[in-house]
């Protein structure tokens, strides 16, 4: 190791040319600016650096000093407002907001990506087969009617004349056993109930409280009656409620169709009020869907809350009813269905779907994929890191390598 000393210069050199310090030393009296900084006052926020002090002595009585740094002019007092607000506008100091608090930072080591995938990969892969497995034991019967059940001239003539005969009957043959309970869904299609003037055409506040009737101004142009009086329920989603009936049967035998229990609990308890009975409802000059039954509370028709609860997608399933009973394969199910619902106007489509469930719900395949895709696609990575690991290692996570302990590792070598 050399080293130069003169006009204040120092230099030192470490072994093996790895790397070298320089030093300089410069007496106070011969830089005054450096003396300044030195000797400058204590920050404002000290109290919470305590490494941030000085033993400098306060300026003397009687002047001013800017708090610009240094070598600024002197400040105006006239300007002491503007700097007082600006120390108002401070935060207030905390750990979270200086991002202080105790956190952990794992190192990514080739040990713990790998235990990471392998360990996502165990669990998605079974998830994913059993989704699957599930879904594929599901027996579904999609039948789309609207093409089939009017004449093939004027097909918006024929569903808003109310003097034709609407009935359709379609004949399906079940190809497997289905086990009850079996669902049944209406699904239409080309829907877009997702629409914002749509979703915000009703009044929650009419529809849970007896002296809210008369809320009706988000419910326009279904809020009134030509006289001024209040549309109970209002709304356009209550105006095109759906209004197709389906009656079934198996083998000539008719099946009872069962519609208690469809509506979720917490909408029938929390959205809908049991001394709310409908009034006025599709009693304009134009009718939108179906009518409800004016002796019985909002609470307990079931089909209107499950159609007021909007769907996100433009072709969407909602409940009507199930079936208590088996129906074996090679039965035949006849529906007979009143076509009454206009979906030919805007060109929607409609379908009756029988289905039974499992413990996923209704068919379903996308989730068993997507469990599998993830799944496999992790143990392929942990696969893959492995082989890299075994054919190029490198330590990694290590930190006797951080820059703060390489001095221990040059003395070593």
């Amino acid at each position: 190791m050399g080293g130069r000393e003169g006009n204040g210069w120092a230099s030192t050199r470490r072994s093996r040319n790895r790397h070298i310090v320089v030093v300089v030393s410069l007496p106070l009296t011969e830089s005054p600016s450096l003396s300044a900084f030195l000797h400058r006052p204590p920050r404002p926020d000290a109290a919470h650096h305590p490494g941030l002090t000085s033993s400098a002595p306060p300026p003397p009585p009687g002047s001013i000093s800017s708090g610009r740094g240094i070598g600024a002019a002197p400040m105006d007092p006239l300007d002491s407002e503007g700097d007082s607000r600006k120390s108002n506008n401070k935060p207030k100091y905390s750990k979270f907001t200086q991002q202080e608090l105790p956190a952990c930072k794992p190192l990514l080591t080739p040990g713990i990506v790998v235990a990471a995938f392998s360990l996502i990969g165990v669990i998605f892969v079974p998830i994913g087969l059993a989704s699957l497995s599930a879904s594929q034991e599901i027996v579904e019967l999609v039948d789309r009617y609207d093409a089939n059940c009017v004449p093939s001239g004027d097909k918006v003539g024929f569903i808003q004349n109310s003097d034709t005969d609407k009935t359709c009957t379609r004949t399906l043959t079940v190809p497997k056993h289905m086990k009850s309970p079996i669902q049944i869904y209406y699904q239409i299609g080309d829907f877009y109930q997702n629409h914002r003037r749509y979703v915000k055409s009703r009044s929650d506040k009419q529809l849970r409280y007896k002296n809210a009737v008369h809320l009706t101004k988000d419910c326009d142009p279904e809020g009134n009656t030509v006289d001024g009086a209040p549309i109970v329920p209002c709304g356009l989603i209550a105006w095109s409620m759906f209004n197709d009936t389906f009656a079934i049967s198996v083998n000539k035998k008719t099946i009872e169709v069962n519609k208690k229990d469809i509506a979720w609990k917490s909408d029938k308890n929390n959205k809908f009020g049991r001394d709310i009975y409908p009034s006025n409802f599709q009693k304009g000059s134009l009718i939108g869907g179906a009518k409800l039954n004016e002796s019985i509370p909002l609470s307990e028709q079931e089909g209107l809350i499950v159609w007021m609860r909007t769907a996100a997608l433009p072709t969407f399933r909602k409940l009507y009813g199930r079936i208590e009973t088996d129906i074996m394969a090679n039965d035949q199910v006849t529906v007979v269905i009143q076509n009454n619902y206009n979906t030919y106007s805007f060109g929607g489509s409609k379908a009756l779907v029988l289905s039974t469930t499992t413990w996923i719900g209704g068919k379903n395949n996308f989730i068993g994929i997507a469990y599998l895709t993830v799944g496999s696609i992790c143990l392929f990575l942990a696969v893959g890191f492995i082989v890299l690991y075994m054919v190029k290692p490198r330590t990694l996570g290590d930190p006797a390598y951080l820059s703060w302990n390489r001095d221990t590792l040059d003395h070593q070598y």
